[in-house]
């Protein structure tokens, strides 16, 4: 399963990796589904004034990166700025979720469509199965935005706040990771 697995301390900086441990849990705190604010102003304060390639020197996307960790600490509106006219499939994908994360799933959906098939979504398709979120073999979206929906109407939202952490950790290992050569 891979919340045990954590965060390699080789891929990520030492700043990243303290902004990581910063709440209980680190990266393997649960994110709220909708979130109605930031979890943590004093984070948000440092990733506003964070330059993200110094933060993640070796990405594949540093910008998608930082997206990305605006998303975590449930900052959507920052996320959304850093990838508002992302044209490549990694900064469309953090679109998608800080849209499914605002309860936007319409648009959610719009992004999902431009992505297209992500490079995570096998191995997130299997963790979804290994955390025993069962909806078909490959990884669709589209039906995970529904089920965020259906989850939060009925609190029974555990599984998916649990999917939806492996799909952040996945997404931005593959964001923050080292650039391919």
């Amino acid at each position: 399963m891979l919340v045990r697995l954590g965060f390699d301390s080789d891929i990520y900086s030492p700043e990243v990796a303290a902004l990581l441990a910063h709440k209980a849990g680190g990266a393997a705190r649960p994110m709220e589904l909708f979130p109605s604010r930031c979890t943590d102003e004093s984070v948000r304060s440092q990733l506003l004034k964070a330059d993200a390639v110094a933060l993640f020197p070796n990405a594949r996307d540093a910008n998608a990166a930082l997206s990305g960790l605006f998303l975590y600490f449930s900052c959507l509106k920052e996320a959304h700025e850093l990838v508002d006219n992302a044209s490549h499939a990694d900064g469309m994908y953090w679109h998608a979720i800080m849209h499914r994360m605002e309860g936007d799933g319409g648009n959610s959906g719009y992004w999902f469509r431009h992505v297209g098939r992500h490079p995570v979504f096998p191995a997130l398709a299997q963790e979804a199965r290994e955390l025993g979120y069962e909806k078909g073999g490959d990884w669709d979206p589209f039906a995970f935005i529904r089920y965020c929906e259906m989850s939060a109407r009925t609190k029974e939202d555990d599984l998916a706040k649990r999917v939806q952490l492996a799909e952040w950790q996945l997404l931005f290992r593959h964001c923050a990771g080292m650039a391919a050569h």
